[in-house]
């Protein structure tokens, strides 16, 4: 089945038969079935479709990818995502929306129901997806959950190879961020742990329904081979140093490390001057510094 639906993809990897939702679409779909975007749940529907466009273009996605979405709302990202790819699985917890998108998916993209999976559920709970091992995650995270979901999926799914999320601007500096910048914190370090991040552009507020707050940006991720180390102690570390972000590390890791002078000795061991600050550090030197310090 699978197959019959990538050989359904023109040569330019797109489905002809696809049709994206427009800002009437969108509110006719919503009104239809009584859906009002709520804040709570971090609910801004795009409704611009060269945005959505744009979006699915940036992420490279093409015939070969398995695509995951997470909150995928009234479809419009999913559609495009159907229109480039081999297979799409869309995970959207709420339960109303996702009643909707089978129905708009027959719709919009006839002929796409054999390369599309829906699963029910928190994206923070998901352990495993139907269908073949996903290659790539594009979606429009809600802002309140991002960054946590975003390194649950890459830790969860090691088959990911790409993301690209559109996430609240400030979150996205900080994911993007290197060391020695002032955004610089935890964010950056687990993503770099897992990924090359950068930003790959704005997104204007004018593109969503309702229109949010705060301004988005798209952030790409390209998976790596990780630093040598465990992933869990190193993460405690960089917990640790930025949980006082102000103090030094010697200061900072004492009481992870159990004791100022064995995280000096930790530190000076992985080549760090002991009066450094998290702040400072690359995801391979936090990894040096973990593997220096006592079994715990």
């Amino acid at each position: 089945m699978r197959g019959e639906g990538r050989r359904q993809l023109s040569e330019s990897g797109a489905d002809r038969s696809v049709r994206l939702l427009g800002a009437a679409d969108i509110r006719r779909l919503a009104a239809e079935a009584g859906v009002r975007p709520t804040k709570q749940k971090g609910q801004n529907f795009v409704i611009d479709g060269n945005t959505v466009r744009r979006i699915v273009d940036v992420s490279g996605v093409g015939p070969d990818d398995v695509v995951v979405e997470i909150g995928p709302g009234l479809g419009s990202l999913t559609l495009a995502l159907l229109d480039r790819s081999s297979h799409v699985t869309a995970v959207e917890i709420d339960d109303v929306l996702a009643g909707l998108l089978p129905a708009t998916v027959e719709e919009f993209a006839p002929g796409t129901a054999d390369r599309f999976d829906l699963v029910v559920a928190d994206a923070m709970h998901v352990r495993e997806l139907p269908g073949p091992p996903p290659t790539a995650l594009v979606a429009n995270l809600p802002y309140n959950v991002s960054v946590p979901v975003l390194l649950h999926f890459l830790e969860t799914f090691p088959s990911l190879r790409t993301v690209l999320v559109m996430v609240q601007a400030e979150v996205a500096h900080r994911l993007a961020a290197g060391p020695g910048s002032r955004t610089y914190g935890i964010p950056s370090v687990k993503a770099a742990w897992y990924a090359d991040v950068r930003l790959a552009g704005n997104i204007g507020r004018n593109v969503f329904w309702p229109a949010p707050n705060v301004d988005s940006a798209l952030v790409a991720l390209t998976r790596r081979e990780p630093p040598a180390g465990d992933r869990k102690t190193v993460f405690g570390v960089v917990d640790a140093a930025f949980a006082q972000r102000r103090k030094t590390l010697r200061a900072a890791l004492s009481g992870y490390a159990g004791g100022g002078d064995v995280a000096e000795r930790a530190l000076l061991a992985a080549g760090i001057d002991p009066r450094t600050r998290g702040e400072q550090l690359t995801v391979e030197q936090f990894a040096a510094v973990a593997d220096a310090l006592p079994p715990r």
